[in-house]
């Protein structure tokens, strides 16, 4: 069976598919891969119409980027990052946290943070947002070329990619995990082409993963679907609608190689083997962190993104059921597997997504007919593509407007505050603010709380901040066993519900994002109103009764059912190191 041919059975009544679907060169339509190289030729690839097809995908990247909805914990990557770069060595321990400074830690993702230092250098809030819409972009193009590659039709691939569109960018939010998803997609890609017999290309892969391992954990992921491939190499059947092709010695050697060299690749860091033994401390040794990260959560199927997760899957299952496709064993296998660690963890719609748009693409490519190069309309596809190009630059937002969309999330007017103002320290804040607190406040203020969760829980520190996060029962104790003296939280969070009602307290700053509270050195005793207030809060009987009280001080709360949880964590970002 040749590279893109699938068998199908046709069922009675069911529309017919071509029994044969044209044959894969593993060429993406429209490259220039089949034409020599001349000025003629280059005007004919650029201005084709797969190529537009591309452009729109850009452009789609660069309107859902225009939010700026970026992760709290990309801040103190730059940070950390603008360490890199001044000091010219890699971190060993933590400087920025106020209960934990000088304990040891290291940058797992340095590679990463230097690059995103290195635009916010250039550029300010607008290097970060090129940033983001050139990493989305290509991963977008990555995704479309890899379903084009194993489907023969650059059509149906766009069809595929704009079907996983919002699945795919549920991840773009400018943390070093871009990167990982990129380096996936290209691993991809390389191995989608080598096993169509261009076999010079997966000489890049070590290289490739040199790169990775020093930039974001997700590395593991590619070491795996290189081992799969290589795996499926070895064997020869077909059962049902599954088939396995033996490739020849030489090819399975050479791959055997490149994986060996890969896994070598993972040991060169600055930190030794400490990088390649990353991913698994957290899969194993960080259960608290993964428990309570929304990324680690299952699918949300009430969301869209678990709705059209859903959709597809379902969608596939019965286009499978009615024409019974037949895959090979490494892709149907890594499907499988994606769609279930995709259902476990939502962080893993970056597996499931360049895995699924292959299997859709090829489905699709029976029903959308192919390009025609000689039907092309090269100068109405340049029109569009100037036109695509100019709506992007003329809405491209300024570093005031950038400003304005980050300080509806995070406390920029709070740190003009604190920067102009005597607050009382320790403070003590909220975990979505930390990052940003790092990068504009540190290393000289510390934070008691950001999104480096191995580090703190590592020290035994995160019960301390969900109980105080969560108000538990010993809450106030808690922010008095570390002397806290200020608290600089969400607007709407229930520890600003509870400490507003607290004589003990005062409401020093206020925006619609954020609120100070500084603890008084003389209280005044409450009036009997007073009291009354705080007992309609339930507050005395936190210390007093335990759970109960609890449960009448979160009612008290507006949005009481989710106040609790740190804002961070209930964005749509999908967040987590």
């Amino acid at each position: 069976m040749s590279d893109s041919e699938v068998t199908i059975r046709i069922p009675g009544g069911v529309p017919l598919l071509p029994a044969e679907r044209p044959r894969n060169t593993g060429r993406l339509e429209g490259t220039l891969a089949s034409q020599s190289l001349t000025p003629a030729s280059l005007w004919q690839w650029v201005f084709s119409f797969p190529v537009l097809l591309g452009a729109l995908l850009v452009g789609a990247v660069a309107t859902i980027t225009q939010t700026f909805f970026v992760d709290p914990d990309v801040w103190w990557h730059i940070k950390q990052g603008e360490f890199i770069l001044t000091t010219r060595h890699v971190p060993t321990q933590d400087i920025y946290s106020l209960t934990l400074s000088g304990k040891p830690w290291f940058a797992y993702e340095w590679l990463g943070d230097v690059l995103l230092a290195t635009m916010y250098r250039l550029g300010g809030m607008r290097g970060l947002d090129v940033l983001l819409i050139v990493l989305g972009s290509a991963i977008l193009i990555g995704l479309y070329t890899l379903a084009a590659i194993r489907s023969g039709n650059s059509k149906a691939a766009f069809v595929a990619t704009a079907a996983v569109f919002v699945l795919a960018t549920v991840s773009f939010n400018l943390r070093p995990q871009m990167l990982g998803y990129l380096f996936l997609v290209l691993t991809f890609i390389i191995l989608e082409r080598f096993r169509m017999g261009k076999r010079q290309l997966v000489w890049a892969l070590p290289i490739l993963m040199l790169v990775w391992v020093n930039a974001h954990g997700s590395w593991i992921i590619g070491l795996g679907v290189i081992s799969v491939f290589l795996a499926s190499s070895m064997l020869e059947f077909h059962i049902g609608d599954i088939e396995a092709h033996r490739w020849s010695y030489s090819d399975r050697l050479r791959l055997s190689v490149v994986l060996a060299l890969c896994t070598g690749a993972t040991l060169i860091t600055p930190y030794g083997t400490k990088l390649a033994r990353y991913p698994f401390d957290v899969a194993f040794s960080l259960p608290l962190g993964v428990a309570n990260v929304i990324e680690w959560q299952p699918m949300p199927f009430n969301l869209v993104a678990g709705k059209v997760f859903l959709v597809l899957l379902l969608g596939f299952a019965v286009l499978q059921i009615a024409y019974r496709f037949t895959w090979r064993l490494e892709e149907f296998g890594l499907f499988l597997f994606a769609a279930a660690v995709a259902c476990m963890h939502r962080r893993f719609l970056l597996i499931f997504v360049p895995v699924f748009v292959q299997l859709l693409a090829t489905v699709l490519a029976g029903w959308v007919p192919r390009y025609e190069r000689d039907k092309d309309r090269r100068v109405l596809n340049a029109i569009c593509m100037a036109m695509i190009l100019g709506i992007a630059v003329r809405y491209f937002p300024s570093q005031a407007e950038l400003l304005g969309k980050v300080g509806k999330t995070y406390p920029v007017d709070a740190v003009n505050y604190l920067n102009n103002h005597d607050v009382p320290g320790p403070m003590y804040n909220t975990y979505g603010f930390g990052g940003y607190l790092i990068l504009t406040r540190g290393p000289e203020h510390k934070v008691f709380m950001d999104g480096r969760s191995e580090l703190y829980e590592r020290a035994g520190f995160l019960p301390d901040y969900y109980k105080i996060s969560g108000i538990d029962p010993g809450a106030l104790s808690v922010l008095q066993k570390y002397g806290i003296q200020s608290c600089l939280l969400n607007h709407d969070e229930a520890l600003a519900t509870l400490l507003a009602a607290l004589p003990d307290w005062q409401k020093a700053y206020e925006d619609p994002t954020s609120v100070l509270f500084v603890r008084r050195n003389d209280p005044p005793a409450p009036d009997q109103s007073a009291a009354a207030g705080i007992s309609g809060l339930g507050l005395e009987t936190i210390s007093a009764h335990g759970n109960d009280g609890r449960r009448v001080a979160l009612r008290t709360v507006s949005g009481a059912a989710r106040s609790w949880i740190p804002k961070s964590e209930e964005e749509p970002s999908w967040a987590g190191n």
